[in-house]
């Protein structure tokens, strides 16, 4: 892969994790500067639900920092864009939806059909 395209996956990879955790200060802020006293039960039952389920998408969200802070260590040492599983070049199509993959489409395919079939 040539190095502008290299440099155009840094920069929306960069682009994306800064986003995640703009958005994951945002969701501690709000939570630790709010005091919610809510004497009806069903209010403060709602508002714990909500807080729940921002907290399950914050934690995906942090898995996806993960993924892309690998997807950036391997263009510093050349491996991105080279599927992990068969060697061959992932294609650019795939990078651009999907910027954190490690596999090449068939790869993908071929390990989503294995795990449909452990029932996984």
């Amino acid at each position: 892969m040539d190095k502008e395209t290299l440099e155009y996956f840094r920069a929306l990879l960069v682009k994306r994790m800064n986003e995640l955790l703009a958005e994951a200060e945002k969701t501690v802020t709000d939570m630790t500067d709010k005091v919610e006293n809510f004497p009806d039960p069903a209010d403060r039952a709602t508002l714990e639900s909500d807080r729940n389920f921002m907290l399950r998408i914050r934690d995906r969200e942090r898995k996806l920092i993960g993924k892309i802070k690998a997807a950036l260590e391997r263009i510093d040492d050349g491996s991105f864009g080279i599927c992990e599983e068969c060697g061959e070049e992932i294609g650019l199509e795939r990078l651009k939806a999907r910027p954190v993959t490690t596999l090449c489409i068939e790869c993908k395919k071929k390990q989503e059909a294995e795990e449909k079939a452990r029932g996984l």
